[in-house]
């Protein structure tokens, strides 16, 4: 059999409702290079076939900044290295009102709350639930939350607050974990997922490419994703922070970009796929190519500690690949 027979034996399992294999997913992300177009463009497919021409455009804001007591070695937020960003506490509810307004105005579907902590404290909670609430009340859009590991009684109380999605990523590989984190376990990552999926919440998890995982890992990560089957997907590409000992991590080639977002579309065909921090700054095209590779989803107007495309710049974008936002 051929790659290229290969390549659509897998997309025809799909299109059939057949879960591929890890072999099969093994052998999809270390074909030829000059197969590697073939590949994003069944992934593409798949990606019109399951979830139309739409675009999922999401806006963040980072509620609560730096002073994080995880070690993660690729985060500029960690109480653990010197980033030299600046810093903030819990903002009042009209000030991230006012931001989710003009982010469905720019056109976002989701507008995610992020806070750098390792879980909120009872009082911090109160003043996010106070902040969902206005935000329900006042604006309508779609919110979801980052508030890193939860307890079950405070997934129900996100769930009753008609919060949609809850964003907890893996990271990287199990395997790599214990080198990009000592403070926590890939275990209490899995076990909050399970306790936001169990009070009713969406799942959105990814991780972070270009930690310095091999191939092999970022197929383990994907595998992994495969098995969760979260509703979105997010992949960050690295963008090393001074002061942090990821700051000297060389880039990867956009051909192993391209390879694993194909990828997860093989193992997710009906998940949002969201391209997500380092689309501008490690990717020439802000993600045009990807979002015909297999990604079906972006985050516009910046991350948890730089800034990203204007929204209409994002809608541009999306309009001139014959795409919707």
């Amino acid at each position: 059999m051929s790659t290229l027979e290969f390549i659509k034996e897998c997309q025809e399992k799909v299109f059939s409702g057949i879960s591929i294999s890890s072999e099969d997913a093994k052998k999809l992300l270390n074909i030829q290079d000059e197969k590697l177009k073939e590949l994003a463009k069944c992934a593409n497919e798949i990606t019109r076939e399951f979830n139309g021409n739409k675009v999922d455009v999401e806006q963040l804001n980072n509620i609560k900044k730096n002073a994080c007591s995880e070690d993660c070695t690729f985060c500029g937020q960690s109480a653990f290295f010197d980033t030299d960003i600046d810093t903030y506490q819990l903002p009042s509810p009209k000030e991230v009102v006012n931001k989710a307004q003009k982010a469905k105005e720019d056109g976002a579907e989701s507008y995610c709350l992020v806070a750098a902590w390792r879980e909120p404290s009872t009082r911090d909670f109160e003043k996010v639930c106070k902040i969902i609430s206005e935000i329900n009340d006042k604006v309508g859009i779609n919110v979801e939350c980052s508030l890193g590991f939860l307890t079950p009684e405070q997934a129900k109380k996100l769930k009753e607050l008609k919060v949609k999605r809850y964003n907890h990523n893996l990271e990287t590989a199990k395997s790599k974990f214990p080198e990009i984190c000592t403070t926590h376990t890939y275990e209490d990552r899995l076990k909050t997922l399970k306790i936001a999926r169990d009070a009713g919440l969406e799942l959105c998890t990814g991780g972070i490419i270009g930690l310095g995982e091999t191939r092999e890992q970022r197929l383990e990560l994907a595998l992994e994703l495969g098995r969760l089957y979260p509703e979105e997907v997010t992949i960050n590409i690295l963008v090393p922070m001074p002061g942090t000992p990821l700051e000297l991590q060389t880039d990867l080639p956009n051909s192993e970009i391209v390879r694993i977002f194909s990828v997860i579309r093989f193992l997710l065909p009906e998940s949002v796929i969201k391209i997500s921090g380092g689309r501008e700054s490690k990717l020439e095209d802000s993600g045009e190519e990807l979002l015909q590779s297999g990604a079906n989803g972006i985050i516009t107007e910046g991350y948890l500690t730089m800034g990203g495309n204007e929204a209409k710049k994002d809608r541009e974008l999306i309009e001139k690949i014959g795409l919707q936002s």
